[in-house]
């Protein structure tokens, strides 16, 4: 079992660029794969971005890409989530999750909420134009 804890959300101006932490509790982190999600007010939880277990494969909603980048330390049980030129689309609460059973690596997959086992508390990000 994992525990995660999310970090660095909070108020940032259009344009503007945040770091996402998630701390992960166990020794065997490296053996999830790690994504994330975000879900706003009124809307349904989506998918943000997947990292592979070692970090060699990124996988991106349409859009984020080219603007966020999720990355791993597994030498610090952590995912990042780095946000540049932040819209106020992007408001929302943010969520890492850890997908411990899944074998073979393939993006649309893990873009689906249901694919992971275990979720953060969330971290809420909001944008002001």
């Amino acid at each position: 079992q994992v525990q995660l804890v999310e970090s660095g959300g909070g108020l940032v101006q259009a344009g503007g660029s945040l770091r996402l932490s998630c701390a992960a509790s166990g020794r065997t982190f490296s053996s999830y794969v790690m994504g994330w999600f975000r879900q706003a007010p009124g809307k349904e939880r989506e998918f943000v971005a997947a990292i592979s277990w070692k970090g060699g494969s990124s996988y991106y909603a349409d859009s984020v890409k080219g603007r966020f980048t999720i990355s791993r330390d597994n030498a610090k049980n952590t995912v990042y989530l780095q946000m540049n030129s932040l819209k106020p689309e992007d408001t929302a609460v943010y969520y890492c999750a850890a997908d411990g059973h899944i074998s073979m690596w393939y993006g649309p997959t893990l873009a689906d909420q249901y694919e992971y086992d275990y979720w953060g508390q969330g971290t809420q990000v909001t944008v002001s134009s």
